[in-house]
Order: structure tokens, then C-alpha cells, then sequence
């Protein structure tokens, strides 16, 4: 017995270690993405860039001084939330975030532009009703997680609809346009100025009214993505010197033009094929939730047809692409083993178990390193870009990869490759709601402060959107 657990156990070592990353190489996938980075920040460059490096327009994070009441669209699904948020700058905390749930039925996800945003005005209209806010004129972040090029804080063209939606009319216009006209069209309530607002951003901006150092926002979830706070002399596509801009990185698209080619492993370009964008996002197909649990799927399939695990015997469960959850790598992680197998068809022995084990463990590894080297890309590339000898900064995360698997790899292996860094991770709380809310906090109060009208509404001036980017 001790013998043939032995045995499988260095089979399946043999079968992982393409997954096992030396720290020199990680190093150099992060060397990598930073100059992926320098080339999607560049005026001439960037439309070839894997890694888009898309300016945000929001030109600062919150200092705590915020303070006021402010409404928030998350649109992303066949369900939309409203917010309504409270800050109190004595606190420096959200004192109020009352939210509603609206449903978007099928006709409406396929029907016209107009009927979707007449919907959302409607529902929006309903949501202010019950809050007593109706008469109250607010400004709204809006978080739209379509594909879009956004203009500026408060313009943003969808490039295509995906998840569903095909509403008519919209491809090509701006989203934030088609909802203020749709609340003019209600015709008994009105909002103040609208900031398009990127849910890594969000994340970031709603860890930083908490921790004012944060100047990093990470998801590591179904998808994944950075955004971080850039030097404006480094962004060419936008015109300005000074400061500082939020830039939403969209490394999930790192490795899409194959400079990931090398540490692909057979299990990921199967992933990839079997995917319904072959060939796009690259890196989030090796690090994500969406993929993690079918790259364990493709190894435990394989490992079994080599009679290395299971006896041999592959279930028809097992067959079936997206029948093992990235959840399930989680659980396995922490002691779950044997429902999760039986549900699957397996008939297991101590010695599958342990491989189970081990097979979930490097995936999730090779998962957090990876994530590891694109983080130490971003802060390095802070800590260079600001001529400092040691960088302290927050990174605002959010994610339930991050979330439900253990940390302390990804924390060491940034530490490691950026060992002039020192970085704090927040997990963030609801990053598409009060973060969205939080960056037209952030723009209301530089408008205060510049003494121009709060709600965009003195057209002799320019809107405190448009001041976040002067």
C-alpha cells in the first residue's frame, strides 16, 4: 500500500510540474507585463497592446474629508442594483447604504436601447420614491461592465454588448448620454453629473475612503484586473502633465498576443481552445475563477486515463466540461474531499485523495504566483515612477478567489519579487456600489474646493467630473 501511494504520488508530481514556477521565472513574467504596460500607456503603441492600460479619467482617491449623499447604478447582468449612499466625513465611514434589486426581463435584454434604459430610469425613479430622495438632486456613479472606450469620467461608448444583453441602438453611443435622456423621459426626478465607473476602480476607491493609502485595486474572481494610480507625463493618450490618473490595466489580456506561450501548460491550452474567446485573456484563463476548476477537471481526467488515479475509471461526470467547480478547490484545500468526489462518480483510495489534494493545491498556487508577479509589476512600477527607495501602499481587492483561498502565498511571493514594497491588502466592501458612489464623492469635493458649481449644472464652467481632469 505504502508502495503504490508512493508510486501515484510521484506520477502526479511528474504531471505538475509544468505548473511549478521557479521565483526566476516569475520574475521575468513580471518584467514582462511591465513593459506590456509601458507599451498600452504609449499614444502609437497601445492599440497593439495585449494589455490595454485604459485612462479612467479619475484623477485622485478619497482623502476622508467626503461627506454627502450619492446614488450608484451596477449594471452587469439580468439584474441592475440602485444605491443610495451616506458618508460622514467625521467618521470617515458609510453611515447609510440602502440598495434595491430590479429584474431585467428577457424582452428588455434583446429588445431596443431605449426600452432598457427606460426601464432603469423607471426602476431608478421607484428606488428614490421609497428613499424620500425624489425631490433631492444626486449625483450617481454608474458601474456598466460592458466593453466600453471611455472619453472622458462622464462618456463612455459600449463597443459591443456581451452576457446576454443585444438591446438595439447602443453599440457605438454613449451609455451616459442614453441614461440621462431616459430620466428626462421619465420626467419627475433628475440626477446631477454621472461617473462611469470600472468596478476595479470602484474597488479601489471604496478601500481607499477607508485607507487613503490605497492606491491599488485588484479583482481576482470569475475574472481578473488591476488598476493602480499613474503618472499623468506616462499616460500619452490623455492630454495633461500633472498629477496622477487611475489606470484600469485589463492585464486579464496579458499573454494574448503569446508572450504566456512558454509556461502554458497543455491543460490551459486546452482551456483556451475549448473557451468562447479562443486565443483572449490569456493570463485570467491560467488565474481566474471562470477557468481554475476546469484546468483541475482536464488534470484529474488525464491522470486517470493514465491508470494513475481512480483505478482508472473515468466517471461520465467527470467527462463534463465545468463539472468540477472552482469552488471545490477551496473546499478540497480545506478538508472536503469526499462529497465532493462521490457527487462527481469517483471511487476513491487514501492515495486519490491525497493526490486530489495535491493536484488543487498547485493549481491554486500557480494561480496566487502569477497573480503575485502582475502585482509587483504595478507596485514596482509606482515605486519607480515616484523615485522612491521603499513604497508603502494599500492594495484594495476584491474577488472570491482572493477571497476563499489562502493569501500567504500570493503575499510572500510579492514581497519577493518586489522587495522594495511593502503593500496592505484590504478586501473590499461592495467595490460596484460604494466605490461608484465614491468617485463622484471624490470629484464633488475637488469641485468644492475649486469653487465651481457641485452639480455640473453652471454650463459657464466646466462640471466637477471635467475638473478631475484639468
Amino acid at each position: 500500500l505504502l508502495t503504490d501511494r508512493s508510486y501515484t504520488e510521484r506520477c502526479v508530481k511528474r504531471f505538475l510540474e509544468p505548473f511549478r514556477l521557479s521565483q526566476k521565472t516569475l520574475q521575468d513574467i513580471s518584467s514582462r507585463l511591465t513593459q506590456d504596460m509601458i507599451k498600452g500607456l504609449g499614444r502609437h503603441s497601445h492599440h497593439k497592446a495585449p494589455v490595454k492600460m485604459l485612462p479612467t479619467f479619475v484623477r485622485a482617491t478619497p482623502d476622508g474629508t467626503e461627506k454627502g449623499d450619492f446614488l450608484a447604478l451596477d449594471l452587469g447582468g439580468t439584474n441592475f442594483r440602485v444605491l443610495h449612499v451616506r458618508v460622514n466625513e467625521d467618521e470617515k465611514s458609510v453611515l447609510k447604504m440602502d440598495s434595491e434589486i430590479c429584474a431585467i426581463p428577457q424582452e428588455i435584454m434583446t429588445g431596443t436601447g431605449e426600452q432598457l434604459f427606460d426601464h432603469i430610469a423607471a426602476c431608478l425613479g421607484t428606488f428614490l420614491e421609497k428613499q424620500g430622495l425624489k425631490e433631492q438632486v444626486l449625483p450617481l456613479g454608474f458601474t456598466f461592465s460592458f466593453p466600453c472606450e471611455q472619453k472622458e469620467i462622464d462618456k463612455s461608448i459600449l463597443i459591443r454588448w456581451t452576457k446576454g444583453f443585444n438591446c438595439s441602438g447602443v453599440e457605438g453611443r454613449d451609455v451616459v448620454q442614453l441614461l440621462k435622456e431616459a430620466v428626462r423621459r421619465q420626467g419627475d426626478y433628475e440626477i446631477g453629473t454621472v461617473a462611469m465607473v470600472n468596478d476595479t476602480v470602484g474597488t479601489m476607491m471604496s478601500c481607499g475612503y477607508r485607507d487613503q493609502s490605497c492606491e491599488i485595486g485588484m479583482i481576482i474572481g470569475t475574472g481578473t484586473n488591476a488598476c493602480y494610480m499613474e503618472e499623468m507625463c506616462n499616460v500619452k493618450r490623455v492630454e495633461g502633465e500633472g498629477g496622477r490618473m487611475c489606470i484600469n490595466t485589463e492585464w486579464g489580456g496579458f499573454g494574448d498576443d503569446g508572450s504566456l506561450r512558454d509556461i502554458q501548460t497543455q491543460f490551459d491550452l486546452e482551456v483556451d481552445r475549448s473557451s468562447i474567446n479562443p486565443g483572449v485573456h490569456i493570463f485570467e484563463k491560467m488565474i481566474s475563477g471562470m477557468y481554475l476548476g476546469e484546468i483541475v477537471r482536464l488534470l484529474l481526467v488525464k491522470m486517470t486515463e493514465d491508470k494513475i488515479l481512480f483505478s482508472g475509471k473515468v466517471s461520465e461526470k467527470l467527462r463534463t466540461s465545468g463539472a468540477f467547480l472552482t469552488k471545490f478547490i477551496s473546499e478540497i484545500e480545506h478538508g472536503s474531499f469526499q462529497r465532493i468526489l462521490s457527487d462527481l462518480g469517483l471511487q476513491w483510495s487514501t492515495a486519490d485523495l491525497r493526490a486530489v489534494h495535491l493536484i488543487c493545491d498547485t493549481v491554486s498556487s500557480r494561480s496566487a504566483q502569477l497573480c503575485a508577479a502582475a502585482l509587483a509589476a504595478v507596485a514596482n512600477r509606482i515605486r519607480t515612477n515616484r523615485g522612491l527607495d521603499h513604497l508603502d501602499t494599500t492594495v484594495g481587492v476584491d474577488g472570491t478567489v482572493f477571497k476563499k483561498h489562502p493569501t500567504a502565498e500570493l503575499r510572500s511571493m510579492v514581497h519577493k519579487l518586489a522587495p522594495k514594497c511593502t503593500l496592505k491588502f484590504i478586501v473590499s466592501e461592495d467595490g460596484s456600489g460604494k466605490g461608484a458612489a465614491m468617485v463622484t464623492a471624490v470629484a464633488q469635493r475637488i469641485a468644492a474646493q475649486c469653487g465651481y458649481c457641485v452639480l455640473g449644472q453652471d454650463t459657464q464652467h466646466p462640471s466637477f467630473l471635467q475638473l478631475l481632469c484639468l
